[in-house]
């Protein structure tokens, strides 16, 4: 198991998170202090408005805007890997599954911005350190991290123990090679947690059920089970934090640099570089040849500086959890052998991803298609 160093920065307003992996910068996030984020918060809500012809509703959730459910995330899901995908949403309306000013407990899956609301869901998932607990569904799913066959069967048998009945479960990548009894008593906390949602849903609406904690409530429930090392840049942050979580974690206190800044361009050690260029439907990487010239054939060249942009990109678009559709402008490929290496490259340099990167084709104009899960909302 690789080793985790988590940093951890306070500017007036902001906290700044470094992840490094084997002391290697792998990760850079930061969050307003006074605009936490809402992820996986639990909210009883109030359905304000039914929209008909979207299929969708506003719930009241208490917080500044009124938030969006969709028909999707009302239906029960499938599985974790299909969803509902397969179910014929057209056989549903709406305003039979949802009326005015009717409680409904949800979940925050996308988080608000300056336009729009927060997007909400009824599919409730339960984070731990090493287990997901769904309390809709009755599927076990296996992270797609771990590969080995017989450890994928031996967390299943576990899981399917200790499982309360009428409960689904998604085993993390963090519980790869853990004994029984840790896997058991995260699913036993996670239960109560859930036990503890559903006595407050008595009260008045719109009323929070559980704080996620925001960003380093996640952050920390990721990869603390790892053993990793917790830095704050001073006591004071160290304070904050340990309010925050309302956990007994070991902080650690010591000075730390600012790397949150990220340059538009990146060169690369051939002397070639690339550009990243983030657009609101899409991010924009082009690969340039630059001071590069080599030694030998043109293709070859070509196919060495390519290579090098692969890894690079890579460890830019984690570094800055570049998500959606990630467009890859290569320096020009002629043999269509040189591009299947790239894909393959690619497709191996991001598996060290924690989260899921899809690798797609080279369009008819040469551009190299990438889609790529936030790991934090947007």
């Amino acid at each position: 198991m690789n080793k985790y160093r988590i940093e951890i920065l306070k500017k007036v307003n902001k906290i700044k998170i470094f992840i490094y992996e084997e002391n290697n910068l792998v990760e850079v996030y930061q969050e307003d202090i006074n605009k936490k984020r809402l992820e996986e918060n639990i909210y009883l809500g109030i359905v304000k408005d039914v929209i008909k012809g979207m299929q969708s509703a506003f719930i009241d959730i208490g917080e500044q805007k009124n938030a969006l459910i969709h028909i999707k995330d009302i239906l029960p899901k499938q599985s974790n890997v299909t969803g509902n995908v397969n179910l014929d949403t057209e056989k549903y309306q709406i305003q039979d599954l949802l009326k005015p000013n009717e409680k409904i407990l949800v979940q925050i899956k996308r988080d608000c911005d300056d336009k729009k609301g927060s997007r909400v869901t009824k599919d409730i998932k339960l984070t731990g350190k090493y287990i997901v607990l769904m309390p809709f569904t009755e599927f076990i799913t296996i992270s797609n991290k771990i590969e080995d066959s017989k450890e994928k069967e031996r967390l299943t048998k576990i899981v399917k123990k200790y499982l309360p009945k009428g409960f689904g479960a998604i085993v993390r990548t963090s519980s790869n090679e853990m004994n029984e009894y840790i896997i058991k008593e995260d699913i036993k906390q996670l239960e109560q947690t859930w036990k503890n949602i559903l006595k407050k849903q008595e009260n008045n609406a719109p009323l929070k059920l559980y704080d996620n904690n925001g960003l380093i409530g996640k952050l920390i429930r990721d990869f603390n089970p790892m053993g990793s090392d917790i830095y704050a840049d001073s006591e004071e942050t160290k304070k904050y934090l340990l309010d925050v979580l309302q956990e007994n974690l070991k902080i650690n206190v010591k000075p730390i640099r600012d790397l949150s800044e990220m340059p538009r361009k990146i060169w690369l050690k051939c002397g070639g570089f690339i550009t990243i260029d983030k657009c609101e439907a899409l991010t924009a990487i082009d690969v340039n040849s630059g001071k590069f010239t080599g030694n030998c054939t043109l293709e070859d060249t070509i196919l060495k500086v390519n290579v090098e942009a692969t890894e690079e990109i890579a460890k830019q678009i984690r570094l800055r959890d570049i998500g959606g559709i990630i467009i890859i402008d290569y320096i020009d490929m002629e043999k269509e052998e040189d591009r299947i290496k790239i894909k393959e490259k690619m497709r191996q340099a991001t598996k060290k991803d924690r989260s899921k990167v899809q690798v797609l084709e080279f369009t008819k104009l040469g551009l190299l298609e990438i889609t790529r899960k936030h790991i934090l909302g947007r």
